[in-house]
């Protein structure tokens, strides 16, 4: 017989708190084996696998939803294609390169306020960064520059 892991025990296994495993099996993700008669949770080898599966999507940015939706393509794999399954990683990463975009962009921002600034001792009632912030073409400034 397989032996079957207590909630605290998984946990401890993936490094994830008891909390996080409460989490997962109200959102759907994961559900316990079976349950004592005194209501503990008792997870299998595939809870654990499926655990894993979870914790990994979530490393390279799926969201949950995202997640449960992997999840039944590979219950149902053989429903499925791999390049079904390939589109979900392809609009991933098109999110990610908006954010990595976003992200150079407030750099570039933040960049210019930074560098603006005389950074002395004087009072800040005309600091050049304050007053950036109330700009409204500060970041269209930013963003038209790091276009294509």
């Amino acid at each position: 017989m397989t032996k079957l892991l207590k909630i605290g025990e998984l946990a401890k296994l993936s490094q994830v708190s008891v909390e996080t495993l409460r989490f997962y099996e109200t959102q759907g993700l994961l559900s316990p084996k079976t349950r004592s008669d005194s209501g503990y949770r008792f997870y299998s080898v595939d809870d654990q696998q499926r655990l894993q599966f979870i914790l990994h999507a979530k490393k390279v940015g799926f969201a949950l939803q995202e997640i449960k939706r992997l999840l039944s393509l590979k219950t149902d794999s053989s429903q499925h294609t791999c390049e079904e399954v390939k589109n979900y990683t392809g609009v991933k990463i098109r999110e990610v390169e908006a954010k990595i975009h976003d992200l150079q962009t407030m750099k570039q921002a933040l960049d210019s306020l930074h560098q603006a600034c005389c950074g002395g001792k004087e009072s800040a009632d005309h600091c050049t960064i304050l007053n950036s912030l109330g700009d409204p073409e500060l970041f269209s400034r930013h963003s038209s520059a790091n276009a294509h």
